[in-house]
């Protein structure tokens, strides 16, 4: 089995299903072009059948967008099929994706089929698909709460009517990871065929554990990882790319996999989709977030300060992020202000900063953040309180 795992960025697709993110075209484009960059395996551009709009974007992504695979998504639809092929014929490298759900809550209450019937409709549109490419992924939606041996069923049936990939959708995020790794597990020793298709997972995080699943499932011997930047998508979003790949990155010891990410390209293809959605993620954020690489606790910049080693185990520039950031707050120390202090050019005796500092206390207690023009104030404030003038603590800053 390939120690290499592809990355799928289905942000185009399913990661533009998340309420508020719709995309136009041309960022559309511009997206593809950095998800080629970043060096994604496979890109979703789309759900050609979704709309006209959607459709001229996958066409338009499939003739310009060279390097990555380019997928475009289709129900197990005759049609549906046909209009994907139309959309991404010209692409270097197309891929058809269909999918229809392997679960009976979906079967019976959704689309009003048996099994039986399910598993023929899946094989036969595979080899509608086949007809007109040869990489042809197909996924059984929401299976992780359906038969595992009906999944194996319908993965053999499709594999022989020629999928490449199979893809098993955690679609509403119920699975646990120490599950999710034994059912995938449970496929490569059930489907007599699964070493003639790349066993890929799609998974949801409703709880909290599409990164979570999806590195189980590698271990397990999944090969293909679908995921979008940021971990956008339906409801509570799909397992995030950056977390991943830095999970496999930082973690290759455990992992014991390769990918072809490029990791300085992370932070932009954040901050590009954070700028073409208007929707900021949350400061704490792995990875990506302001937060990732900062530092306010007075132990911690002591580390930081000596050898980054002592609290960052990712290197902030190897990611594409400005680097590591020392906030001055109320659990600051007296290392990390006289680092800021020399920094912006204020060079203070031993004294004059440990009044300079009883002052930053004092003002850091009632302020969230301390500026560099607080600093200015407090070490000229340092300095007049060494030399007798008053006393740094007290009215100045109340």
């Amino acid at each position: 089995m390939t120690d290499y795992v592809k990355i799928f960025d289905t942000t185009l697709r399913d990661g533009e299903q998340s309420p508020g993110f719709a995309l136009t075209s041309p960022q559309k484009v511009e997206r593809a072009h950095q998800l080629a960059r970043l060096g994604v395996d496979v890109i979703e551009a789309g759900f050609p059948a979704a709309s006209p709009d959607d459709f001229a974007a996958v066409e338009r992504i499939a003739r310009e967008v060279r390097g990555p695979v380019i997928a475009g998504l289709a129900r197990a639809v005759a049609a549906d099929i046909d209009q994907c092929w139309e959309a991404i014929k010209d692409a270097q490298r197309p891929r058809i994706h269909t999918f229809l759900s392997s679960s009976d809550i979906h079967l019976e209450a959704q689309f009003n089929l048996k099994r039986e019937q399910a598993k023929t409709r899946a094989l036969e549109m595979v080899r509608h698909a086949r007809g007109y490419t040869p990489d042809v992924e197909f996924s059984p939606m929401d299976a992780t709460r359906s038969d595992w041996s009906y999944v194996c069923e319908v993965l053999e049936a499709v594999i022989d009517a020629g999928a490449t990939t199979v893809n098993i959708a955690d679609t509403c995020g119920f699975a646990q990871p120490d599950e999710f790794g034994m059912m995938i597990t449970y496929i490569r020793e059930h489907v007599g065929n699964i070493e003639n298709a790349t066993l890929s997972v799609h998974c949801h995080n409703d709880l909290g554990l599409a990164v979570a699943n999806s590195l189980a499932a590698i271990r397990a011997g999944a090969r293909q990882i679908e995921c979008c930047v940021n971990g956008i998508g339906e409801r509570a979003g799909n397992a995030a790319l950056e977390e991943l790949v830095m999970a496999l990155t930082v973690r290759r010891d455990h992992h014991r996999v390769k990918h072809g990410i490029n990791l300085d390209e992370l932070v932009p293809a954040s901050e590009l989709l954070q700028q073409f959605t208007g929707i900021a993620v949350q400061p704490n954020k792995a990875i990506v977030g302001l937060n990732a690489f900062a530092h306010e606790s007075g132990i911690h910049q002591d580390g930081m300060l000596k050898d980054a080693r002592t609290y960052e185990i990712m290197s902030a520039a190897a990611i594409g992020a400005e680097g590591t950031r020392l906030v001055l707050g109320k659990h600051s120390g007296r290392h990390a202000l006289r680092r800021r202090l020399e920094e912006l050019g204020l060079l203070l005796t031993q004294d004059e900063l440990n009044h300079a500092f009883a002052g930053f206390k004092s003002l850091a207690d009632y302020k969230k953040e301390v500026t560099d023009e607080d600093l200015v104030l407090i070490a000229e404030n340092g300095r007049r309180a060494a030399d007798g003038v008053f006393d740094a603590i007290g009215h100045v800053y109340r």
